[in-house]
């Protein structure tokens, strides 16, 4: 036994000092021969794979790590916190205790204060479709839509405050700083478009949501897999032909220029950086033609123009359905990954997007019939084009809302603590609901998932490993999901 020291502490003897070594160093040569014969590898499987990006073609296609089912994504962001009650959550035990406490959360406090009395819901629920799944009155056009549908209803976020939980959404990171998903699936695979961007982020007709470009930024990824912003009523900025020059003039000039380039390439082989500027340069050169044509609408049949609303005396709903049409557009020309936002930040007034705080019936009569009549096109025109076979539709926001009224308002607070997400599309079964929230919608208490989760499932579908798809980036390996996440194989088709 080791000797005691005069205040009661054990102190290590001469003997069990060699003894310690002596068997640390056997460990140690053991570790070495079982290494040199080849026996301590590492598990090759879960090795992180970080793809090869060519300076010279940075968005050139590349191979899935496994055979995908989709090839391409949209990406619906509703922002402001679509209430899962007012739409695809329908919650009897709710409209039954209308008015009544909810049981255990007398004077709750969350978000923006206490709380008051349960409320039903503010529009009625129906049975939709073959598969009867209950949805709103407020969406009628997506609730046509129920049997193409794949919902979760028991998704959780990790903030209840609409920029860290948007930046979550999008990014799987609630601080800033992080790449969003369109910039991981560019750098995983690439574009099928040699002349428009691989990741294109289509803001509101309104504005921004409120984290804005963290929501599509590439953070520490090269910055060709950033999202570009654009929408069918603002294009890329700065695109535009100078004025006295005519086009046979800027293509001689840009041949000119590309001749230029190749030789001073040539002249320094192996520059990187060189290669990659040359190819960026390239790319904002087609983006001068192209960007133009996949924006305008004109050639668009009155049937399809019609589908999407873009003659609706609403001028934010005719807006958005642009901006639903651009995406398909977008999509059939090879453009990897689409993020579509409805709604738009507004300080103050939750006007914009939806944020119900105060008058949440009167806010959502407003934005209901933005968001329905162009995003049940979308997907109606994805599934009579053929696109929807390989193509994989997501609708997301940013957290839930409460059950309850916030105390003197009319509206919900915040919840991230249950909500509902919808996928539609390659890889995904339809007309099935995956999870639950409680019986009032207020936390997730069967199959309970996180955007971890989601994040998983949507590189899954894409032919891409969440815990392998990595950049080393100060010393680590990141990823889209950090260290947590796992695919929702339920769901799968």
């Amino acid at each position: 036994m080791s000797p005691v020291s005069s205040h009661g502490q054990q102190i290590l003897a001469r003997r069990d000092f060699m003894f310690d070594a002596a068997t640390g160093m056997s460990g140690l040569a053991l570790a070495a021969l079982l290494a040199q014969d080849g026996r301590l590898r590492a598990d090759e499987s879960k090795s992180p794979v970080r793809p090869v990006v060519r300076p010279e073609a940075p968005l050139a296609p590349r191979a899935s790590q496994f055979t995908p089912k989709a090839s391409r994504v949209v990406m619906i962001f509703c922002s402001g916190a679509c209430s899962h009650l007012e739409t695809f959550d329908y919650k009897p035990e709710l409209v039954k205790r209308n008015g009544q406490p909810m049981p255990g959360a007398e004077k709750l406090v969350t978000f923006q204060g206490e709380n008051g009395n349960l409320v039903a819901p503010q529009f009625d629920f129906k049975p939709r479709g073959e598969s009867g799944k209950m949805i709103s009155e407020l969406l009628p056009n997506l609730a046509e839509l129920a049997d193409e549908m794949c919902f979760i209803h028991s998704m959780t976020a990790k903030s209840n405050t609409h920029g860290p939980a948007e930046n979550q959404m999008s990014t799987g990171f609630t601080l800033d700083g992080f790449p969003s998903i369109g910039a991981w699936v560019s750098y995983a695979l690439g574009s099928d478009a040699s002349d428009l961007p691989a990741f294109v982020a289509i803001p509101d007709p309104r504005g921004v949501p409120q984290a804005a470009s963290n929501n599509w930024n590439s953070a520490f990824l090269p910055a060709v897999f950033q999202g570009t912003p654009f929408n069918a009523d603002k294009p890329i900025a700065n695109l535009s032909r100078p004025a006295g020059v005519s086009a046979s003039t800027e293509v001689a000039t840009r041949d000119f220029l590309k001749r230029l380039n190749e030789r001073h390439l040539i002249a320094h082989p192996g520059d990187t950086d060189l290669a990659a500027r040359i190819a960026s340069y390239e790319l904002a050169a087609k983006l001068q033609l192209r960007a133009v044509e996949v924006s305008d609408l004109t050639g668009e049949s009155l049937e399809t123009q019609t589908l999407y609303g873009l003659h609706d005396t609403n001028k934010t709903k005719a807006g958005f359905g642009r901006n639903c049409l651009l995406a398909r557009r977008l999509l059939e020309r090879g453009v990897r990954f689409v993020q579509l936002f409805n709604g738009a930040y507004a300080m103050g007034e939750g006007v914009g997007n939806w944020d119900g705080h105060k008058t949440l019936k009167d806010q959502y009569s407003v934005h209901g019939p933005i968001l329905d009549q162009p995003a049940a096109a979308l997907l109606r025109d994805l599934k009579r084009t053929g696109l929807l076979e390989d193509t994989l539709v997501v609708w997301v926001t940013e957290f839930g809302r409460m059950p309850t009224f916030q105390k003197g308002a009319s509206g919900r607070d915040h919840n991230p603590k249950g909500f509902t997400a919808w996928m539609a599309g390659a890889g995904v079964k339809k007309a099935f609901s995956y999870g639950a929230t409680d019986d009032f919608g207020h936390m997730a208490v069967d199959k309970v998932t996180s955007i971890y989760d989601l994040h998983a499932t949507i590189l899954h579908l894409l032919g891409l490993d969440h815990e392998r798809l990595s950049f080393y980036h100060n010393g680590i390996e990141r990823r889209l999901t950090d260290v947590h996440g796992h695919v929702l194989h339920d769901v799968l088709a």
